[in-house]
């Protein structure tokens, strides 16, 4: 009887843990609600490296998080939707871009502000873009040499 009660309170601790762990993984990863925050959504020619719950930052700080990503049939473009803090008003003329930590970091969501003195309403568009980047594609591109040309050297014979 003893062994029962013990086996029963070990099996309790054990499913509030992996429970408490659920709820945990859950937050970080955007998908549960988001307090105090609004909508706004974007659309992106690439959205490479970037998933529902990626980080949404401005300066750095973490300020929203991506909801939803769907294709447009009608643009092929990738439509974005971004939760984001009511204490961030951003500007009607501000851009949003697909940044990388690093060579080897991940990619996440970064909100440049403009300087327009109308903010953007919660469902609005931010209309400047900018996608993500491959690497592979800026090494063939500079490795091809579609960059701009070196200038001549005056002083060679």
């Amino acid at each position: 009887m003893a062994y029962e009660k013990a086996e029963i309170v070990t099996g309790a601790a054990v499913l509030a843990v992996a429970l408490g762990f659920a709820v945990y993984a859950a937050q970080g990863a955007g998908l549960g609600r988001q307090p105090d925050s609004y909508p706004l959504t974007a659309s992106f020619r690439s959205v490479e490296g970037i998933a529902v719950g990626s980080d949404v930052r401005l300066a750095g700080v973490k300020v929203g998080t991506i909801t939803s990503l769907e294709l447009n049939p009608e643009t092929f473009f990738a439509d974005a939707t971004i939760s984001l803090r009511n204490d961030v008003l951003l500007p009607t003329d501000s851009t949003i871009l697909i940044s990388s930590e690093g060579l080897l970091g991940g990619n996440f969501v970064e909100l440049l502000p403009g300087g327009a003195l109308e903010t953007l309403a919660a469902g609005e568009e931010i209309e400047d873009t900018q996608g993500a980047v491959g690497l592979i594609s800026l090494l063939m591109k500079f490795v091809g040499g579609e960059g701009e040309a070196a200038p001549a050297d005056p002083v060679a014979p």
